[in-house]
């Protein structure tokens, strides 16, 4: 079987950060004493995975010099540089494409999560499903929502209940709410079904091709699970775990 290959989305500018990134990339934030990146690396290596590629824009210098300054990671690391132009998720993925020739599977993975979850039990839910792609998933509050049918894990939609904002894919008679995680794992097939050169999210992507094609839920409510994206909550988390 070929391989499963990662990458972890680290280019954005961090903005909502600020000012922990007013000199580093949000990929070099540190967490409990250890960066967000170092986290999502070891994240991924302990699924089993051996060849990652980061994409990096903002102090993208910064990120190449730490991966240079801590080798060995137990993997093989590469780089897809989008210095020229930010690509969002989903043409960043396009842009790394030549990276992912000779895998089965890629598993994608924001750099700015942290989690519990256990990526080779997703990895064994993936390939036995057989989608298109597959979607890290809880039931938590939040304002956006992917939509799935509740009995085929199939998407559906999509929702922002703050804006009343929201896209049907596929009508559903059992539609169930539930908040994305910023974990996937997508087929090869899928880079060709994404424009070249463009700036597009993988949300967007996922809405164009959920009518026709398989994109199904992986619930993990009973995980934990952060998002690291914010000023507010790494202030928060770093302490909480310093009175521990």
């Amino acid at each position: 079987m070929l391989p499963l290959k990662g990458m972890i989305f680290a280019a954005g500018l961090g903005t909502r950060l600020y000012p922990l990134t007013a000199d580093r990339p949000k990929a070099l934030v540190e967490i409990n004493g250890v960066t967000l990146l170092e986290h999502a690396i070891n994240k991924l290596v302990d699924a089993g995975i051996a060849d990652i590629v980061i994409n990096i824009h903002h102090f993208s210098d910064l990120v190449r010099q730490f991966i240079d300054n801590h080798k060995p990671f137990n993997a093989n690391i590469y780089f897809s540089d989008e210095s020229e132009k930010l690509l969002d998720t989903g043409g960043g993925l396009k842009f790394a494409s030549p990276f992912f020739q000779n895998t089965n599977s890629i598993l994608l993975y924001n750099v700015d999560i942290i989690s519990n979850i256990n990526l080779q039990k997703m990895c064994d839910f993936h390939l036995q499903q057989a989608p298109l792609a597959t979607l890290a998933v809880r039931n938590r509050e939040t304002f956006r929502y992917f939509i799935f049918d509740k009995n085929s894990k199939q998407l559906c939609g999509w929702t922002n209940i703050k804006t009343g904002e929201k896209i049907e894919t596929n009508p559903t008679q059992s539609p169930i709410n539930l908040a994305f995680s910023g974990i996937h794992i997508v087929s090869p097939n899928i880079l060709e079904l994404i424009p070249e050169n463009e700036k597009i999210s993988l949300t967007k992507i996922y809405l164009t091709l959920a009518s026709q094609n398989k994109i199904v839920a992986y619930d993990h409510s009973d995980d934990s699970w952060q998002d690291m994206g914010k000023y507010e909550e790494v202030i928060a988390y770093n302490a909480t775990k310093k009175a521990h």
